[in-house]
């Protein structure tokens, strides 16, 4: 009877090319539906942070029950504002739960109208409606601001955590300089938010403070996430030199 020579090994009994294959082949699979995925893989199908927000459609979202609040009080008084704010919240978070996307903006924006709307019930103002909104523009300025007096940009300290760049960045004075600015600009527009929307606030302009609100929202965030974007993009560009 013949004998499988591929099964057989060589003199020096190392195994042969066939055994190596096989063996290489089960190291590292073909992908497939099952196969795992590589780690570079996994990072490049994590959710953006617009895409968790729940993308363009989520921003707009967002703005609505400002604006349903603005109307409503206009129209009826603040019991109709707050009412048709709270329904308008709850319609938007049905609608991304039947279209199966993330729970916790549907959740988030349902819990926070109920609490702003609570505080102007409690109040009897509709322009406390904005307050939580205002003060805490107030206290994010005061943060970044603060970090950046503390030599630990919030901006590159949030944005490499997030992204698992570790803390290399700090011991790179260009990096930490390119996060500081970006972090400035964050404080400019959390600290623009607070001036403008307590102002209108003590001057009781209600329609005015919900435009202000939305124009000053994801419009100008946006503005600061371009800042860290930029930082961001100059600090990895100058570490993987530094690593070469």
């Amino acid at each position: 009877m013949a004998i499988n020579q591929t099964q057989q090994p060589p003199a020096g009994g190392r195994p042969v090319p066939e055994a190596d294959e096989r063996r290489s082949a089960q190291s590292h699979p073909a992908a497939g539906p099952g196969s795992p995925q590589r780690p570079e893989q996994s990072a490049r199908q994590r959710p953006t942070a617009l895409e968790q927000a729940g993308g363009v459609r989520g921003l707009i979202y967002s703005a609505l029950p400002v604006l349903a609040f603005v109307i409503g009080n206009n129209i009826g008084g603040l019991r109709t504002a707050i009412i048709a704010a709270l329904a308008l919240s709850v319609v938007i978070a049905a609608e991304r739960l039947l279209r199966r996307e993330s729970i916790m903006p549907a959740v988030g924006g349902v819990f926070g109208v109920a609490i702003a709307a609570g505080i102007s019930w409690w109040t009897g103002s509709a322009k406390d409606y904005f307050l939580i909104g205002i003060w805490s523009n107030l206290a994010a300025a005061l943060v970044f601001g603060i970090s950046v007096l503390a030599r630990r940009p919030l901006a590159g300290v949030l944005w490499n955590s997030m992204t698992g760049k570790g803390t290399a960045w700090q011991e790179d004075r260009r990096s930490r300089r390119d996060f500081s600015i970006a972090t400035i600009v964050l404080t400019v527009i959390f600290a623009a938010r607070f001036a403008v929307q307590q102002y209108l606030y003590e001057a009781d302009e209600v329609g005015t403070l919900g435009t202000a609100k939305i124009i000053m929202g994801y419009p100008l965030l946006a503005v600061g996430l371009l800042a860290v974007a930029w930082a961001a993009r100059a600090s990895h560009r100058r570490l993987r030199a530094a690593e070469h």
